[in-house]
């Protein structure tokens, strides 16, 4: 509502004297000027700039005959200010006379134009011109201060109050008198308080009287909604005078009075919402209220600061000094006796306070002196609170310490920046947050380009229906999004025009749009408009149109046009006008509608202006878009007239009016106009009668806040609603409303929207209340569930109250958030580190920002209604909202209230609403990490109590299981392990560590791996952290370590001997995976870890599931090459060739060969093509790929690189063609051209679509093998070679397979990569091993049968494999050669290095460790997709199917 600004200012007194420092401030009624008074000087300052006009001194005679100076007040038409004089104690032991003094000030202005302060303009600027009123905005007039009369009281004066045209003291002898201004009694007898009756109400016929003689009165104020007096008596009693009758004698007088209040100190009153707030010496501000029908004292609420929030303070802060409502009667704010200042809102919400945090505290921590004020007065419009500190005269201080600045008593300037609900209600049924300062306004929306960009298509949409616009329009039309109302922390902040403020300070009103992009400010006199998207102020052109017209109830906005009540100063008439945004601000322009009285309040609902008048009365304006010529304007006419005078006592008391489609039958709002009761029209009739049917529809009821009471008159509905036939469709009268009914008590602000949303009903027919400290309420529709009809005794609306954090300001109906803004304060006293300066404002206080909050409420609601029996309501507003991205912190956050509270109380609860809401958030699929998450954030000593309501842990871990939720089911484990003993938690850990093996969640298995030891270990205590979703990864396979290479096909000279060194010890990998095999490798429970891990290994090998076990290996650093040597001859033995080949070709998306068409006289038959491919193969594959680190000093290298890095076939391309494996694929070649057609040299199959990326220049190719003399035939082979290779990502993959396989000894599945690749160097390589070392006659035999295995599946169904065959026939002999030898192998020993240094490889460990770096999405096996491990393993068993019978025809055309 109201927050605090910035440091405070000091305003300079001129220093004299402790005599004459200032102790008490005074605003005249226009807050114009602020009389400051001293002990024996009376000073008057200027408001804006804020300067000392003039300072009257009294003269040391007089001073020593009357005494000093105590309290003034002044005139209401700011020309006189009445002094009251305290006596010295002196005089009043010496004299048996009492005196009370008050001294009568004139203040009048001196002669001819002069001022005392002049604005200085460079010559030629525009504010040179001769603008009206120029001097008297810009410049402190000069004035006299004169004392005029004197008047004695006989007795000292206590308080004195205007009351209209006259004074009214209350002196120590008990007497009540009123003065005349002019300094006369006008022979008016004064009121003696023991002669006026007091009672607990006004219905008692004869109320008791002040039964004891000093009874006086110490402060008291005027109320003048009230009609009466605020008073506090020197007992500390409080009560209430009002006249019984208009003459104001003590007959007359009547007294009620609370019996229960003795320690009263201050009072001050809020004459628009009747409110007294009464400051005790508890420290507690009690606010009453007067009854309206038995005029009794009733207690609206307390303001008293809590132990919880101030534990230190609470009951220290002595009693209250002063309370000081702000102008417009919003905010009240209070201080103590021992210092301190607190802001809390009309009905009790507190704002601010400065008796913690960084108000209270330094940056070190040690306490600062709370600020003591002596006296405190609102500025204009409540931006300024003028405060006179409290280290006053009394103050013995002063003299020591003269050279502190802030010692001495002076006035300091809090600044302050407001809610526009405030001062502009009708503002509180837009979604935005307003705030505006004294210069500047505080948005909350975005930048307006976002916003325009974001909306610019759903503005303009809306539903036709009938030829008139529907109110059904899109949930969407008027809703800013999410992202633009909560995108960050910061205002978007907007200077107000200097021009403007110049001549029209202070800003009153301020409004924007709908769409958040157009503001319009109101000050003194006119307006201005700003465009957020422009980023351009729009004024008045003609200066006196603008200084010609006050704006009096607001402005809104309807669509481009601008809407507000003023008054015509040069016609003195009251006018309703229309501005287009888009025109010139011009009078020639605007629509101007008189009206018959002052307009208090103003709203827009749809296309209906409401206002609320002077008279009491409400008056509906429809308004319409009219093209006339050339000229867009808008159109007003009246609707309708509704007077409110029997229900309104004050016009004043009415804070805000508004029309809303809420009432109490919830169908009346969604009713079409076919579903009323006037039958038999015409189609053309009901068309015409659309329209006015849809206001008088829309337009349900008014809501009207009357001092804090929310009255509602809804449209009568009761009589016959039938359409005269003859009369003009076009103004059919519209339905009376109803005699107003009370909704709620204590509301501050109130918000509905027009929108209408059908997935969302609850939230957008809801009518949402601010009521203070007491938080919100909503009034919410109930419907009935599936349009069953619902019974006739429920009601159809419920009011439920909720508190919230933070204070509204405004309210996201779909997104279930409220908005609002908070005072957050930063120190800056580190910066003045010397002790001289220990005392500057900037150490003594924080700086104060504001930050935008927001806050769901939803939670609150839920539980409401689940309180209340209302399930089926709950469930169907948890289900419109379960979209919200946010709705699975809702229901936790419902969850750990309900918990925190039932399980920490002390008392037994009757009624548990945990098993309820425990039973409600099953009905949601968030049921399990809602109830998991809850029970991590909440104390192990609640968790039973918790789970008692909600299941057992182990039935929602194994729920878990069952959905493939490994992530919350790991968090279920943590439960667990806290409440189960050890053996059920490995039980659950193993069961959830297969799965997570089985699904590749890697990072998951590194997490149960290590808990899985530390409960083998005993370190249970120490929990795994909760596992978060899987990490995203770069790549579909194990990542290869990059700056390393196999090239298992390259020929020794190449490669400096000094490279690689093949080791068979892994080197542990980093991270948490290493720590498992770095100690205890002889543990039971490693050996059990160990045992899951052989197992799936084994698995991934026994369905051929190479790409797996890779990531598997590398991501949880797997000792791959000793488990597969002890496993060579089981499961690492391929059973399968034909099938092995096919499922890697599968696996790593690698394309099966074809023959091009002129190769059957092929120069692979005779050899011829070796020379060429062999060597170009070499420089392609193996050394971009492969070979980086190989010194790159031939240019080749890096040229065929860049050029081949875009050759493979894509991860998308290839997906079409590693899908279809079982079905029957024909390979359609076309033939090259004789001209050399680039566009056919690349893949002619659907296998391979890489055409467009082959098809460029081959100038390339020439460069690099320049020696070598291409046919068109061998292109064609080298075009085909490329076409049939795999990703570069396979390649890579394949060969670190190969590089792992070649060291463990599994040669057959070397044999499979071998051929997959089709580099008969692999082969040869493998052949020169078995010849130099022993190897297993079985194996032998296996790979020979193999052998023939595929050479018989490539002549059916492969022929693309019969070249490759081919070439390698002579190694394929001579295996067979070996294995008839039948030499008996002895145990497989693995090569050293120095046999065979063409075949080196990187260090494995090397490899092993940088292979866990690389996360790998299981998923992105065949295809990329991802599917659930059913559907695999179905897939998976089909596939095998397929590739046994499968037949694979490659047609040459």
């Amino acid at each position: 509502m109201y927050f605090l600004s910035g440091w405070p200012k000091r305003l300079l007194c001129p220093l004299g004297s402790p005599a004459e420092a200032p102790f008490h401030v005074q605003s005249d009624p226009q807050r114009t000027f602020f009389a400051v008074l001293a002990p024996v000087r009376l000073s008057i300052w200027y408001s804006r700039p804020s300067v000392l006009i003039v300072t009257y001194k009294e003269p040391e005679k007089s001073s020593s005959q009357f005494g000093s100076y105590k309290q003034a007040e002044w005139r209401p038409d700011s020309t006189m200010i009445a002094v009251s004089v305290a006596q010295r104690s002196s005089i009043v032991f010496l004299s048996t006379t009492a005196y009370g003094y008050i001294l009568f000030f004139h203040i009048t202005s001196t002669r001819g134009d002069k001022y005392l302060y002049e604005p200085v303009y460079p010559k030629g600027s525009p504010q040179m011109k001769g603008t009206p009123h120029f001097k008297e905005e810009q410049c402190a007039p000069a004035l006299n201060l004169e004392m005029r009369k004197l008047l004695d009281l006989q007795a000292p004066i206590m308080s004195l109050q205007s009351v209209l045209e006259d004074l009214l003291v209350a002196t120590s002898d008990g007497l009540l008198h009123l003065i005349h201004w002019e300094g006369m009694t006008n022979g008016r007898k004064a009121i003696n308080l023991c002669t006026v009756p007091f009672s607990a109400d006004l219905q008692s016929s004869r109320g008791s009287f002040l039964g004891f003689t000093d009874v006086h009165i110490r402060d008291m104020e005027y109320c003048a909604t009230l009609d009466g007096f605020a008073v506090v008596f020197n007992d500390g009693k409080i009560g209430f005078i009002t006249p019984v009758s208009s003459r104001f004698t003590a007959e007359q007088l009547h007294g009620v009075w609370p019996q229960d209040v003795v320690d009263g100190t201050c009072v001050a009153v809020n004459n628009k919402y009747r409110l007294m707030a009464f400051g005790c010496a508890s420290g507690s501000v009690q606010v009453y209220t007067i009854d309206n029908a038995t005029g009794a004292m009733l207690l609206s609420h307390k303001l008293q600061l809590t132990a919880k929030q101030y534990p230190d303070i609470w009951n220290k802060t002595g009693a209250v000094k002063l309370v000081k409502w702000s102008p417009d009667n919003s905010v009240v704010i209070v201080t103590w006796e021992n210092g301190g200042l607190s802001l809390w809102s009309v009905f009790g919400a507190q704002l601010i306070c400065t008796l913690g945090g960084d108000f209270a505290y330094r940056s070190d921590g040690t306490k600062k002196d709370p600020l003591k004020i002596s006296s405190m007065s609102w500025g204009a419009e409540g931006y300024h609170l003028w405060v006179v500190s409290g280290f006053g005269a009394h103050n013995t201080g002063i003299e020591s310490d003269s050279k502190s600045i802030v010692k001495q008593p002076g006035i300091l300037l809090f600044q302050f920046i407001k809610s526009v609900l405030t001062v502009n209600p009708c503002m509180s049924n837009q979604e935005q947050v307003l705030l505006q300062g004294e210069d500047r306004l505080y948005l909350n929306c975005g930048e307006a380009s976002q916003i325009q960009s974001a909306r610019s298509s759903s503005a303009r949409s809306e539903h036709k229906a009938g030829g008139g616009k529907s109110p059904f329009a899109d949930s969407g039309l008027e809703s800013q999004g999410l992202s633009t109302l909560l995108g960050h922390r910061h205002w978007h902040v907007v200077q107000i025009s200097n021009t403007y403020l110049e001549s029209n300070w202070p800003i009153r009103f301020s409004a924007i749009d709908k769409l958040g992009q157009n503001i319009a400010v109101v000050g003194k006199f006119g307006f201005a408009h700003y465009s957020l998207l422009t980023k351009k102020w729009k004024l008045f052109g003609n200066i006196t149109q603008e200084q010609n017209m006050i704006v009096t109830g607001g402005l809104a906005w309807w669509n481009d046009f601008i809407v507000l009540a003023c008054y015509n100063i040069s016609d003195r008439q009251e006018e309703l006008r229309v501005y287009l945004r888009t025109s010139n601000l011009d009078n020639a322009f605007a629509h101007i509608t008189k009206a018959q009285a002052e307009t208090l309040l103003l709203s827009v609902f749809r296309d209906v202006v409401i206002v609320f008048r002077a008279d009491c009365s409400i008056c509906l304006y429809s308004i319409e878009r009219k093209s006339d010529g050339p000229n867009t304007t808008a159109g007003i006419q009246v609707l309708q007239e509704v007077s409110m005078s029997r229900y309104i006592p004050h016009p004043f008391l009415v804070v805000s009016v508004t029309l809303t489609s809420v009432s109490t039958e919830n169908g009346i709002t969604l009713k079409m106009p076919q579903q009323v009761p006037f039958r038999h029209q015409s189609s053309l009739e009901l068309h015409l009668s659309f329209q006015h049917f849809n206001l008088a529809r829309d337009a349900e009821s008014i809501m009207l806040n009357l001092a804090g009471q929310l009255i509602m008159m809804q449209r009568d509905r009761s009589g016959p609603q039938i359409r005269e036939k003859d009369s003009n469709p076009n103004q059919r009268k519209l339905l009376p409303f109803c005699p107003p009914v009370v909704l709620a008590q204590s509301v501050e602000n109130v918000w509905t929207t027009c929108r209408a949303n059908k997935q969302k009903r609850h939230l957008l027919e809801a009518l949402w209340l601010s009521c203070g400290g007491a938080g919100m309420k909503v009034w919410l529709p109930l419907f009935p569930r599936d349009h069953r009809k619902p019974h006739s005794f429920l009601s159809q609306r419920i009011m439920l109250p909720f508190h919230i954090n933070i204070y509204p300001l405004a309210v996201l109906f779909e997104d279930a958030l409220v908005l609002g803004a908070v005072n957050d304060t930063l120190l800056y006293d580190s910066l003045y580190a010397r002790s001289s300066a220990r005392e500057q404002l900037e150490v003594l206080f924080p700086y104060c920002v504001v930050e935008r909050t927001s806050q769901i409420y939803l939670h609150h609601i839920l539980r409401q209604l689940l309180v209340r029996n209302l399930g089926e309501q709950a469930l169907l507003l948890a289900q419109s909202c379960a979209a919200l991205p946010y709705f699975p912190h809702v229901l936790e956050l419902m969850l750990h209230e309900v918990l925190e509270e039932e399980a920490t109380s002390r008392e037994p609860i009757p009624d548990p609403l945990l098993p309820t809401v425990a039973k409600f958030i099953t009905e949601f699929p968030l049921f399990l990490q809602t109830v998991v998450h809850c029970a991590r954030k909440t104390e192990y000593a609640l968790w039973n109590y918790l789970f008692a309501a909600v299941g057992n842990p182990k039935d929602l871990f194994e729920e878990c299981l069952m959905a493939q939720d490994l992530d919350t089911a790991a968090s279920y484990l943590i439960i667990l392990q806290n409440m189960e003993v050890p053996a059920v938690s490995r039980q659950h850990a193993t069961l959830l560590f297969n799965t997570a093996l089985e699904q590749g969640k890697w990072d998951l298995c590194r997490h149960m791996i290590r808990f899985l030891k530390a409960i083998g270990s005993g370190e249970s205590e120490t929990p795994p952290s909760t596992p978060t979703a899987q990490e995203p990864s770069s790549s579909g396979g194990f990542e290869f370590f990059r700056n390393r290479s196999i090239s298992l096909s390259q020929s020794a000279e190449n490669v400096p001997a000094s490279k690689f060194s093949l080791q068979k010890t892994l080197s542990m990998p980093s991270g948490p995976s290493g720590k498992r095999w770095s100690k205890d490798s002889d543990c039971a429970e490693n050996m059990y870890i160990d045992m899951m891990l052989w197992r799936h290994a084994r698995r991934l090998l026994e369905e051929v599931r190479l790409k797996d076990l890779g990531c598997f290996a590398a991501q949880l650093g797997f000792e791959l090459i000793s488990w597969l040597c002890r496993e060579r001859t089981r499961a690492a033995r391929v059973d399968n060739f034909v099938l092995a080949l096919k499922r890697l070709h599968k696996d790593f998306l690698w394309p099966l060969p074809i023959i091009p068409a002129s190769s059957l006289s092929s120069p692979f038959r005779n050899g011829k093509y070796r020379t060429v491919g062999e060597q170009l193969l070499k420089s392609q594959s193996a050394d971009p790929f492969l070979n980086l680190e190989i010194d790159a000093g031939v240019p080749h290298v890096q040229r065929s690189q860049s050029w081949l890095g875009n050759i493979g076939p894509t991860h998308h391309e290839i997906d079409t063609a590693s899908s279809h494996g079982p079905q029957m694929q024909d390979a359609f070649l076309s033939p090259l051209s004789n001209k050399g057609d680039e566009c056919s040299i690349g893949s002619a199959t659907d296998l391979t679509e890489s055409s467009s990326v082959v098809d460029g220049d081959w100038t390339m190719v020439d460069e690099n093998f320049s020696t070598l003399s291409l046919t068109q035939s061998e292109l064609e082979h080298i075009s085909m070679e490329l076409a049939s290779k795999g990703p570069h990502k396979s390649q890579v993959q394949l060969r670190y397979l190969l590089h792992i396989f070649m060291e463990a000894g599994c040669l057959d599945w070397c044999i499979v990569i071998g051929l997959i690749l089709r580099e008969s160097s692999i082969i040869n390589q493998i052949v020169v091993l078995i010849q130099s070392s022993e190897v297993d006659g079985e194996m032998l035999q296996n790979i020979k049968t193999g052998l023939h295995a595929v050479d018989r599946w490539a002549s059916t169904d492969c022929p693309g494999y019969k070249p490759f065959l081919n070439i390698i026939k002579p190694q394929v002999q001579k295996l067979s050669e070996l294995t008839e030898e039948q030499v008996q192998p002895e145990a497989f020993q693995p090569v050293p290095v120095g046999k065979t240094p063409e075949h080196a490889g990187p260090r494995a460990e090397e490899s092993r460790g940088s292979l866990g770096h690389g996360s790998v999405p299981p998923g992105e096996v065949g295809g990329g997709s991802l599917v659930s491990r059913k559907e695999e393993d179905t897939t998976r068993a089909e596939e095998e199917d397929s590739f046994q019978d499968g037949t694979y025809d490659c047609s040459v055309s």
